[in-house]
């Protein structure tokens, strides 16, 4: 037997029925309504804390936080000038203590900070905007990783994946920067609307995304029930270049195994492209570097490698230009003009240079910034597999 209510019979009845439903419920304060973005691009940001003694908003479009005032409610409050369109990174500081916007579902995925996030639209939409285009889809998946740990991973499929059984797709293994998670490039990146997008445009091939969690020490440690160990305090140390072979090794022993197992991919180099962002950049050069063979797109977003380094690890990469410039179909090199790494990451293409080893680049402006990341995406996307 199926029951059928009038909705508003059905809800006078429950009130009839269940008083305490309409009685018990306590009574609603001040909404915050946060992010709230203009129709001038202007953005007001509010913070409910009638008890707090200073708020003050952090955002990487002001050069410092700003004060925000409050009114007789306790409602906290910033409006700030016009803003470029973007996705950008925000958080309050309420009394000293860093806080997300509790008004906001859009969040940082994070493991050291947390912040919420705020896109700011144009017209037209920029290309990490969710359009009316086919879309691939997103999916999490868990594999063995080491010392018996469990890994996590997020993987964009391209649109018509699920549908054309016949086709397999070559396969970028793309990693995000120091803490940094798995999911980042997809929360913050944007990189699956990116691909959809450039697809439909015809702009880049469909290709299959891999998004590594690159800490694979804090993985081991949460697993076991210890500390995620801290961040090297030089990136360009033993412990950082230890900690690198640690993810290349699960790279190549663990996550490539696994998707190759569970997904239609291509199973070579010539159809395997690696990049990332800052630390994952790092982990992109050494792991590209160590295994030419596997790997024929090489894509470095803010970072670098010493010289040094080149000619304790990979001279290989050098002393043969030809042979690398023959197995590297692309060597990108990215980084923006106000990036604290902007200098390293020149030093290391002109030393490229000065060994004959091709690399294209781009230096845009600002700094380093998920903004400047999502672009480096959208110009290396379009180059890949070609």
């Amino acid at each position: 037997m199926v029951l059928k209510f009038n909705s508003r019979y059905l809800f006078v009845w429950l009130l009839c029925c269940f008083p305490v439903l309409a009685t018990a419920q306590p009574p609603r304060g001040p909404l915050a309504i946060s992010p709230q973005i203009n129709a001038d691009k202007t953005v007001t940001f509010r913070y409910l804390a009638p008890s707090a003694k200073s708020v003050r908003l952090s955002t990487q479009f002001e050069r410092a936080p700003l004060e925000m005032t409050k009114n007789e409610y306790g409602m906290w409050s910033a409006t700030v000038s016009p803003v470029t369109p973007d996705i950008y990174p925000y958080n309050f500081i309420v009394d000293g203590m860093q806080v997300m916007d509790p008004g906001n579902v859009d969040f940082f995925p994070n493991e050291r900070f947390k912040a919420s996030l705020v896109d700011i639209p144009d017209d037209p939409s920029l290309i990490h905007s969710l359009r009316d285009v086919p879309h691939g889809t997103v999916t999490y998946e868990y594999y063995p990783s080491a010392e018996e740990t469990t890994g996590s991973l997020v993987v964009y499929t391209p649109p018509g994946y699920e549908t054309d059984l016949s086709k397999s797709y070559p396969v970028f293994y793309l990693i995000g920067g120091t803490t940094d998670t798995e999911e980042t490039w997809f929360k913050v990146g944007r990189a699956n609307f990116i691909l959809d997008n450039l697809i439909s445009e015809g702009k880049a091939q469909p290709m299959i995304i891999v998004m590594p969690y690159g800490n694979v020490e804090g993985t081991i440690a949460a697993q076991k029930g210890l500390p995620k160990p801290a961040d090297p305090a030089d990136r360009e140390g033993e412990e950082a270049v230890h900690r690198a072979k640690t993810f290349e090794n699960d790279l190549t022993d663990n996550i490539i195994p696994y998707i190759e197992k569970n997904y239609r991919v291509i199973s070579n180099g010539d159809n395997r492209a690696i990049g990332g962002f800052s630390r994952g950049g790092g982990q992109t050069l050494r792991a590209g570097f160590a295994n030419m063979d596997k790997f024929s797109w090489i894509c470095c977003f803010s970072a670098y490698l010493t010289d040094q380094e080149m000619e304790s690890s990979y001279r290989h990469v050098y002393e043969n230009p030809e042979l690398t410039n023959k197995q590297l179909k692309l060597l990108w090199i990215s980084v923006g003009n106000e990036d604290f790494l902007y200098e390293q990451t020149v030093d290391f293409m002109d030393f490229l240079k000065s060994k004959n080893v091709r690399y294209k680049n781009l230096i845009s402006s600002g700094g380093h910034t998920w903004m400047n990341t999502r672009l480096f995406l959208t110009e290396t996307a379009q180059l890949l597999f070609k």
